[in-house]
């Protein structure tokens, strides 16, 4: 052993302190090794954390899943609470009236202010709740809800509340807040600011929302109107009627703008009006589609007379009389009654063989172009139905009239020297007296209708006659 510490001490330096002498110096192969080894473990680290952040992520969902279930366990009544869909709902009274324009105030169907009212379950009626609630009226997307859907979590109801666009006024102007005290509540003036045309649907809905905060019980779903189109303001001075009115400016039907090629057209002819145009459709239909020109095509003809023809013709009728001929037209020159040397004709036997029927078109042509001076008879179509009727009841009344009818209900007519007796069986136009003693008598120069009983002194007399 002694030799073996000698042998190793030899070539030593004696000067040299012992720890220096002891202490190896490192080779560069070693210092490679180590370099080696922390990039190693540095690379590995970086590899295991994403591993571990996931299994501790993992870890304390489950364990909180776990901890939530047992909560929910505990308090049943909780989870059914969440669970059950809200029964109560606010609604919209009634649909809106279309079209809406840009400015212009947003009302119901009849015109009236729109009103919100709560409701439960598959009832109309409102239905109370204590204490007022704020309600906000909010616009919506028009695909709003997906599917067609009858009910939404408030979240889905949020998202699609529309805003302005940017730079653009607040989109709903007005009594946008309102309390609804007693289940039900007025919507003061509101308006839209921009039109539909800049999203996807081109369409808006009208929603109204319980203000958050106001009300700490039962959720209240929401309510929302049906989808509509919402036209820019200027469009509202162009609008056609639906159905058009006989005096309506003729540019209010469709395919006839107002100052276009065709409202011009038939203007410098004289038909400034509905009413008009309807009459020159009667009277010349060619005559009428050569002013209008080539421009207007057979499908382009069709879909403005349809819409001309929705018109209501209201109660007056027109009677133009030239010697023994006598006619009664509607509005629109059409004919209902012709008295021809003291017999009535019905519309449907007007058409028969037996009619000149060229003469009837004169006719109607020459009170077309003296229609001022025509005498005007304001009643319903059955009191002129009855008016001119004379020997034709069985045909309008089919099944009322009767051989076996009692004289106390015998109607009678007198047109000038004409008159014509037939039964008619509890037609009951008019009352018949209650004494014996009354007679009423209206009777004019023109036309007579006169109800008459048994006794004959029983009479009561009703004018037709016009102005």
């Amino acid at each position: 052993m002694a030799a073996k510490r000698l042998f190793g001490n030899l070539g030593s330096d004696p000067a040299q302190p012992p720890d220096k002498r002891m202490r190896a110096r490192p080779t560069f192969a070693s210092v490679i090794g180590e370099v080696l080894m922390v990039n190693s473990l540095q690379h590995l680290c970086k590899a295991l954390e994403p591993m571990l952040r996931r299994v501790v992520s993992e870890e304390v969902e489950r364990g909180l899943t776990r901890r939530c279930t047992r909560s929910f366990t505990r308090v049943p009544s909780l989870r059914i609470q969440a669970l059950e869909p809200s029964t109560l709902y606010l609604k919209f009274s009634q649909k809106l009236n279309l079209p809406i324009f840009t400015g212009s105030k947003i009302v119901d169907a009849d015109g009236s202010p729109l009103q919100i009212h709560i409701v439960e379950g598959d009832h109309s009626l409102p239905m109370p709740v204590p204490g007022p609630i704020k309600v906000e009226i909010v616009v919506l997307d028009g695909d709003f809800p997906p599917g067609d859907r009858t009910n939404w979590t408030p979240e889905e109801f949020d998202a699609c509340i529309q805003k302005q666009r940017s730079g653009k006024r607040p989109l709903l102007a007005g009594d946008i807040n309102i309390t609804l005290r007693d289940a039900l509540a007025t919507v003061g003036d509101i308006e839209l600011t921009d039109n539909s045309s800049w999203i996807r649907s081109r369409k808006f809905r009208l929603g109204a929302r319980v203000v958050p905060g106001s009300y700490q019980g039962a959720r209240i779903r929401e309510a929302i109107s049906e989808a509509f189109v919402v036209k820019d303001h200027r469009g509202e001075l162009y609008k056609k009627h639906f159905p058009p009115r006989l005096d309506d400016d003729v540019w209010r039907l469709m395919k006839i703008g107002k100052d276009g090629a065709f409202h011009k057209k038939l203007a410098s002819n004289g038909i400034k009006t509905v009413q008009e145009f309807l009459k020159m459709s009667v009277i010349d239909t060619p005559s009428l589609r050569a002013i209008l020109g080539p421009g207007m095509s057979e499908k382009i003809w069709e879909a403005t007379i349809k819409h001309a023809k929705t018109c209501e013709m209201g109660n007056k009728h027109y009677v133009y009389t030239e010697g023994n001929y006598t006619i009664i037209m509607n509005p629109i020159c059409q004919v209902e009654r012709a008295v021809i040397n003291g017999t009535t004709y019905t519309t449907r036997e007007l058409g028969s063989s037996s009619i000149n029927k060229n003469c009837i078109k004169r006719l109607v042509r020459q009170a077309h172009l003296n229609w001022s001076t025509l005498h005007v008879i304001e009643a319903q179509v059955n009191d002129i139905a009855l008016l001119t009727q004379g020997g034709e009841v069985e045909e309008q009344y089919p099944g009322v009239v009767s051989n076996e009818v009692p004289a106390d209900r015998m109607l009678q007519f007198h047109h000038g020297g004409y008159q014509s007796d037939r039964a008619l069986f509890e037609v009951g136009y008019l009352p018949l007296p209650s004494n014996n003693n009354h007679v009423s008598d209206l009777e004019t120069n023109d036309w007579q209708m006169a109800f008459v009983a048994t006794p004959m002194e029983h009479i009561i007399t009703y004018s037709m006659a016009g102005e």
